[in-house]
């Protein structure tokens, strides 16, 4: 794994803990606030330690400056910052099964790209794929919404989203956007187990090209009276959409 000079902040027990099991040499030290004694301070301050890192005990106060007044649960750590390893051609050839992905589009809000993340690591997606001129990158924030899975889910930053879509067809896996244009709700549609699930931004939604380049465009039925649902969430539905649909062909 590459890395670069600058270290970036990570604040959170989850965001923290995480990097301390997925790659502990990457952890330079660990800011805590000295005025907590609990077990959750002393297993972060332990694990840090055993990784070679160095711990600070600090006043809050100077814990708040690290984020403007985040919320950083007494514990923030100084970490290096990490180029991605692998591409996503890398990643699909390593994939057991058919692939799940999710590919954003125009999510440029950290905290929405974080629960992004969340949710798609626990459907067990093998990445999330957005464009490098419309998205969000992994910060601090991102890392705290994500509670540690920013550090298990690749998340893939490519040139060309269209083009990317165009070589996921060419793997057969079928390119589904979500549209609340769409004709069909997303229940009936006949899915394959390989798929890529395109989702925009809330209120703009997916660019028109890449609308186009999808092989089929369903909606989220929305029985209320809101008109749209959060990205994290339409992301969520659509996920674990395909978890069910993969656990009933497994039986």
């Amino acid at each position: 794994m590459k890395r670069t000079r600058e270290p970036r902040v990570l604040f959170g027990f989850h965001a923290v803990l995480a990097r301390l099991r997925a790659d502990p040499k990457s952890v330079l030290e660990i800011y805590v606030d000295e005025s907590r004694h609990d077990a959750r301070i002393r297993d972060a301050a332990a694990q840090a330690e055993r990784a070679g890192a160095k711990v600070h005990r600090v006043p809050a106060k100077r814990l708040d400056g690290f984020y403007g007044g985040g919320r950083h649960q007494g514990v923030v750590a100084r970490v290096e910052i990490e180029s991605p390893s692998h591409s996503l051609d890398e990643i699909l050839e390593s994939v057991q099964g058919p692939p799940l992905l999710l590919l954003l589009d125009g999510v440029t809000d950290p905290h929405n790209l974080g629960a992004c993340l969340r949710v798609a690591n626990a459907a067990g997606a093998h990445a999330v794929v957005a464009p490098k001129d419309r998205a969000a990158g992994i910060s601090a924030a991102v890392s705290k919404v994500a509670s540690g899975a920013a550090e298990a889910t690749p998340y893939v930053m490519v040139t060309n989203l269209a083009r990317t879509i165009d070589e996921l067809k060419e793997r057969e896996i079928w390119v589904v956007g979500t549209d609340e244009r769409a004709g069909q709700p997303i229940y009936e549609a006949s899915l394959p187990e390989a798929v890529a699930w395109v989702l925009g931004a809330e209120g703009e939604g997916m660019r028109r090209l890449t609308r186009e380049k999808c092989d089929l465009l369903v909606r989220i039925p929305m029985a209320g009276a809101v008109a749209s649902l959060n990205v994290s969430v339409a992301a969520g539905i659509c996920l674990f959409d395909s978890v069910r649909r993969r656990a009933r062909t497994q039986r």
